[in-house]
């Protein structure tokens, strides 16, 4: 099957056409309406510095259903005398500098470029790039970002400098966007990180019924 190369036009290939590794199309551009469009369609880019923007809709789909959170003992032991504080979009640019540093297994570099910070800027601006951030002190030390639209949080990215402060984080998040309604995080694709905290696979066809609920 072909690869769909986008142009200028605002437009996304059917998911259906994705190849098996889940690679949707290749160009266009990181405008605030690709982006959205993009996300309602439940598709997300990823790409290399030295790439043209590639666009992904992976089947199966890596997500968390809130109300599957795993939370560990010993996860419990510490959010009941937390040594960290919890606050969102205080620091919404330094979250994700922070996971564009993180060196992370099999890959060299980061995907998070200079492109993709001023991106995720916009959407942030725009109410619909959060970040959830774990503090110690006065001292960011782990936190995760993504998009939130509707009644799905798509998560991009995470990261901690101290042991369980992106865990930390994440649960905290998790449980306030149950609160506020929120049906399903999408974390893409299969982390063991993640799949410690419940999240799971489902089909690709089941991810896109979901997104329209």
């Amino acid at each position: 099957m072909p690869l769909h190369v986008l142009d200028h036009q605002l437009w996304f290939p059917d998911t259906s056409e994705a190849l098996p590794d889940g690679l949707l199309a290749i160009g266009g551009d990181l405008s605030v309406e690709r982006l959205i469009l993009a996300y309602q369609s439940g598709i997300f880019p990823w790409f290399n510095e030295d790439e043209p923007p590639l666009w992904w809709c992976p089947d199966p789909r890596f997500v968390l259903f809130p109300e599957e959170l795993h939370i560990s003992k010993s996860m419990k032991q510490l959010l009941k005398h937390p040594p960290f504080t919890f606050r969102i979009n205080n620091a919404f640019q330094q979250v994700m500098q922070q996971c564009a540093q993180v060196k992370r297994k099999g890959q060299n570099g980061t995907w998070i470029t200079q492109e993709i910070l001023n991106a995720y800027q916009q959407l942030h601006e725009l109410g619909i790039a959060f970040s959830a951030e774990c503090w110690q002190r006065d001292e960011l030390v782990g936190g995760l970002y993504g998009v939130r639209l509707g009644k799905v949080f798509f998560g991009e990215s995470m990261f901690a400098s101290q042991s369980n402060a992106s865990k930390f984080a994440f649960i905290q998040y998790v449980q306030q966007l149950q609160n506020e309604g929120i049906k399903m995080i999408d974390c893409q694709v299969h982390t063991p990180h993640l799949e410690s905290l419940g999240a799971r696979m489902i089909s690709r066809d089941v991810f896109l019924q979901k997104l329209k609920v």
